[in-house]
């Protein structure tokens, strides 16, 4: 690593964050707003060239949020997607669980800070405070200290890395695709569920459920679960409405398991607490490895055996976008913590209940999209493998 200098990164880059104006006036600092703002659960590890919502001028001089240039690079401080990175390819202003970084372009190359931070997620998430939702402060990522080639050297490497990437992005457009597909069936054989135009009936949640069971949040090791042990989901195994058993976190064995929040098969969770964007995730588990169990963040929808719900249904029910906003105002919190949605209000969500025939209709044909999903997740870790190798050898200076 010839020519490589290790350096603080508050030394050659300035950073901050943003803010969420208040919700409570949304007329004066939303409607209308022209500003691009960037949530948390918007970084994709990828540029971002839109964003789901924006501010207005208002919000811009009477608030804490900020105009941050194109080309800087966001981190996500805390909640689920904790880590997570993004370039700006515009102009635009962010939240307060984002820290944007700015380097000097004399001294850095924004594409291959975005490379050399990603490397470092895991250290980073391992000086973080907090329990199960980790928070990386500003103070943190200031005094990261990274391992800078000449410029030149950066750009090379840089270039190599985001080829590699090009065929990681392909895999999870089409995933992304298959997503849509899922969501189009569901619009063409039931409608908006909100506008509900077909006129289903509807019910309370609770009148569907045999319990709403809670997990938990024991002290865990800082590492997956190996060799059949037991292991506590992270929030990040549910975040992106997908089920994901290796957000996981192994249990000491010092700790007694407790079975009955195993997950199994056909389990619906639930994400009860999470930044306001991502809070309400629901998950079904199609699959998983045996001895994983729910942490306290994650709620477990339990139908009861007598009712006429099909899972696959109601999982997408809960996450059509129209729905999972009416039931994201449910979430309550003092300020500055994150949203929490309580059982009592989960229970009485109003949700629409078509014939089981169609239900069941919908199923086989989401079934059938999901075996399609699978062959491209399986591509998609052949080439996570491959640029994680990459990824290693390139900050290794053997690229």
């Amino acid at each position: 690593m010839s020519g490589w200098k290790t350096t603080r990164l508050s030394e050659f880059c300035r950073t901050g964050t943003g803010g969420t104006p208040s919700r409570s006036n949304l007329e004066r600092y939303y409607e209308g707003g022209t500003i691009p703002w960037v949530k948390s659960g918007e970084l994709r590890e990828s540029v971002i060239n839109k964003t789901e919502e924006h501010v207005t001028e208002a919000a811009l001089n009477e608030t804490n949020v900020k105009l941050v240039p194109a080309g800087a690079l966001l981190l996500a401080m805390y909640g689920a997607t904790v880590g997570r990175l993004g370039i700006l390819g515009i102009e635009a202003t962010t939240n307060q669980a984002v820290c944007h970084i700015i380097p000097d372009p004399k001294t850095a190359d924004v594409r291959f800070m975005f490379h050399a931070l990603s490397n470092q997620v895991s250290a980073l998430i391992a000086r973080s405070v907090g329990g199960a939702q980790p928070n990386i402060s500003q103070g943190i990522i200031k005094d990261l200290e990274l391992s800078l080639p000449p410029l030149h050297e950066q750009r090379r490497i840089a270039h190599v890395l985001d080829q590699a990437e090009v065929l990681r992005a392909k895999r999870r457009a089409a995933l992304a695709q298959l997503d849509s597909l899922t969501q189009s069936i569901f619009l063409d054989l039931f409608g908006d569920p909100i506008s509900n135009p077909k006129g289903w009936p509807k019910v309370e949640l609770g009148n569907l459920l045999e319990n709403i069971d809670s997990g938990w949040s024991p002290k865990c090791l800082d590492r997956p679960v190996e060799n059949g042990e037991w292991g506590i989901l992270k929030l990040g195994a549910v975040t992106w409405c997908e089920y994901d058993p290796a957000e996981n976190k192994a249990l000491p064995y010092d700790i007694d398991p407790d079975p009955s929040l195993e997950v199994k098969v056909n389990d619906l969770l639930f994400a009860r607490k999470n930044t306001y964007e991502l809070v309400a995730a629901c998950a079904l588990v199609r699959k998983t490895p045996p001895r994983l169990m729910m942490s306290d963040l994650i709620f477990r929808l339990r139908l009861r055996s007598d009712v006429e719900i099909e899972p696959a249904f109601l999982h997408q029910l809960l996450i059509f976008p129209t729905k999972r906003r009416e039931i994201q105002k449910m979430a309550g919190g003092s300020a500055g913590s994150m949203p929490n949605i309580s059982k009592g209000r989960l229970q009485h969500a109003i949700v629409e209940q078509p014939p089981i025939s169609l239900q069941r209709e919908f199923a086989r044909r989401v079934a059938a999209v999901e075996k399609l999903k699978a062959v491209q997740r399986a591509s998609l870790a052949e080439l996570d493998a491959l640029f994680a190798s990459l990824q290693h050898r390139a900050f290794r200076g053997e690229l």
